[in-house]
């Protein structure tokens, strides 16, 4: 039988979930090491239960109670375990804080993932999404991970061929509450250069009179745009940019450019074309604009807040009427990036 203190029945995830959504776990452990998360899935209770694996449940929306067992990942540890001529290796811990992680390796010296800074989450959520912003992907710099397979009991290594990742996507995205990432490895090329592609990274360096950034100092100034523009969840309910930029042919972008030529975009690889969803939701009316106690952030619409008492059916009903919207003056699909969990999800 598993230890009482680590398999707990009927708890409340309203602290679960940056959306601070009221929501129920039928089993609940926060687990920390694979020896304590063996006995909890051998424990009779819980077996032939749906689970759901938590990390800083920032890209979450909980629409209800989950009849389930929440696995809470607690792994931690972070450390240099290899280094070539080329790159820096560097492991964490899956229930590491995302943006400590980063900040301690650029202090390191270990430069790399900077854009990411401030980031909500943690370490072993981050390749699930393939978390991005300006204009650098978690997998450029992903090497491995290691995961517990909660179907068959096995830890399984994975390399980024293993991973499968795309934009906001990733194979463990694909198979939910199978796979329990417990650490990851990432490569840090010495050879570093700085990515400021981006406007707002470029005017925030160019404001600083910054003509050749530090690490450090291009972590800084994504800090302060995310600061300026994006809630804190500690103060404001919000799961982060809750929608994807949508990616459309090069036909149906001509046909955009043709009506919206202010409208941001961004060519693909593929010939494609990225989309501004901000902007879209924007110019469909919805920045600052609420339904009941959920709406769309006034400083960036990208961002759906909880301004109080709201539920998982509150969200799901301000993330479709957003959707409609968009669509309706645009064409173009919006596809939410949370995941949803415990109810109905959006069609």
């Amino acid at each position: 039988m598993t230890q009482p203190d680590l398999l707990q029945r009927d708890v409340a995830l309203d602290a679960f979930n940056t959306l601070r959504l009221p929501a129920r776990a039928a089993w609940f452990a926060a687990v920390h090491d694979v020896d304590p998360l063996r006995a909890i899935l051998d424990d009779p209770r819980i077996q032939g239960l749906p689970r759901l694996v938590l990390g800083g449940g920032s890209n979450l929306v909980l629409a209800g109670d989950f009849d389930g067992l929440v696995l809470q990942v607690a792994f931690k540890g972070r450390s240099r375990v290899q280094e070539d001529t080329d790159a820096w290796y560097i492991r964490a811990g899956g229930g590491e804080n995302w943006h400590d992680f980063v900040r301690w390796t650029l202090e390191m010296g270990w430069a790399g993932l900077e854009n990411l800074s401030l980031i909500p989450g943690t370490v072993g959520a981050a390749p699930v999404q393939n978390i991005g912003a300006y204009g650098l992907e978690l997998a450029e710099h992903f090497y491995s991970l290691r995961a517990y397979d909660l179907d068959t009991g096995k830890t399984v290594g994975f390399d980024k061929a293993d991973c499968h990742f795309a934009y906001r996507d990733s194979f463990f995205k694909r198979h939910p509450g199978r796979y329990l990432i417990g650490a990851v490895t990432f490569r840090l090329p010495k050879a570093w250069r700085p990515v400021t592609g981006y406007a707002d990274v470029a005017k925030a360096l160019a404001a600083e009179g910054i003509a050749e950034p530090t690490p450090l100092q291009v972590s800084d100034a994504v800090i302060a745009i995310r600061r300026a523009k994006l809630p804190d969840p500690a103060e404001i309910g919000n799961a982060g940019s809750f929608f994807k930029n949508p990616v459309v042919s090069a036909e149906a972008w001509a046909h955009l450019a043709a009506q919206y030529p202010a409208l941001p975009h961004y060519p693909q690889p593929d010939g494609r074309v990225k989309l501004a969803a901000g902007w879209l939701i924007e110019q469909a009316g919805w920045k600052g604009r609420r339904l009941g106690p959920v709406g769309c952030y006034e400083r960036q619409a990208l961002v759906l807040v909880n301004h109080g008492g709201a539920r998982g059916a509150d969200v799901l009903a301000t993330s479709q009427a957003v959707r409609a919207d968009v669509l309706a003056r645009f064409g173009v699909d919006l596809e939410p990036e949370p995941v949803f969990v415990g109810g109905a999800a959006p069609g």
